[in-house]
């Protein structure tokens, strides 16, 4: 969790925030958050050692690196002085600082320092992005054959599945900002299966996928954590409407994607297997 923001900035930056420092202190207090502003040019003496909890934010290149060199997280400040530089390095830049949520900041940190984001909850059930750590459960689940009759199993060696999920993380979540996330229950704080959007080459929609531990099954969860997602596609990432991929032997599949309101499209061919196409309006 996030509890300390510093802006090192420049001059001009420092300039550009004096009338935003206090909303902006209110704003960050209200959540537990310090915020500081240091003028990089004559006060970096005041700019602590790197820490956990601490997200720095700067307009001007030359300091962003140095301080992503010195072990920093560090994010670029976008305002109306500094609109050509460039940042090399830094995967994030903010701008319209007074607009900034609690939520932004907090997901920056915790993508620059390797924390999964939260998602989603719904009354039994919490959603959050993947890690690698979750491989090891994810192994345990696709272990039921049944799990696995319709869907692609994970790598047959670990540390492949694993290498896999790094780079899942760092490109699918750090590109699009979604993908397949893991379902944990609530009530025993242990992961029961993986759902989310993903985005299938030669198709233009975000298509909903879905797996559930068998022992967990017939219990409602899919459709749950199902209902749940497409909310979320629709307010957070402004999606409209949604694709499934599902062989017509799928039964359990067909049955919950028609209760969630798809509508079958037409039929394709994906690696020599026949799928139904089915899409939802949201």
């Amino acid at each position: 969790m996030i509890n300390y923001v510093i802006y090192a900035v420049t001059d001009a930056g420092y300039k550009f925030l004096t009338d935003k420092i206090n909303n902006m202190k209110k704003k960050l207090s209200n959540a537990g958050i310090e915020l500081s502003v240091i003028n990089i040019e004559k006060d970096a003496s005041q700019l602590p050692a790197p820490g956990e909890g601490m997200l720095v934010i700067s307009d001007d290149s030359k300091q962003v690196k140095r301080l992503l060199d010195a072990g920093y997280y560090v994010s670029g400040f976008y305002h109306e002085k500094n609109k050509n530089e460039m940042f090399e390095g830094a995967s994030y830049a903010v701008s319209d600082v007074e607009e900034l949520t609690i939520r932004s900041y907090d997901e920056v940190y915790r993508r620059l320092a390797g924390i999964p984001w939260d998602i989603l909850e719904t009354e039994r059930l919490l959603v959050r992005e993947s890690t690698v750590e979750d491989v090891t459960d994810f192994y345990r689940i696709y272990s039921e054959p049944s799990i696995t009759e319709y869907m692609d199993d994970l790598f047959e060696n670990p540390d492949e599945e694993r290498a896999y999920m790094k780079d899942y993380i760092n490109h699918m979540y750090g590109f699009y900002g979604f993908g397949m996330w893991t379902v944990i229950e609530k009530a025993e704080n242990g992961i029961i299966g993986r759902a989310g959007l993903n985005i299938r080459e030669g198709y233009e929609l975000p298509e909903l996928g879905f797996v559930i531990e068998k022992e967990y099954q017939r219990k409602g969860y899919a459709k749950e954590i199902c209902n749940a997602i497409l909310s979320y596609a629709k307010e957070e990432l402004g999606f409209d409407r949604v694709q499934a991929l599902v062989e017509e032997n799928n039964e359990p599949s067909l049955r919950l994607l028609t209760s969630l309101g798809f509508i079958y499209l037409n039929e394709v061919t994906e690696r020599g297997v026949n799928y139904q196409l089915m899409t939802k309006e949201i």
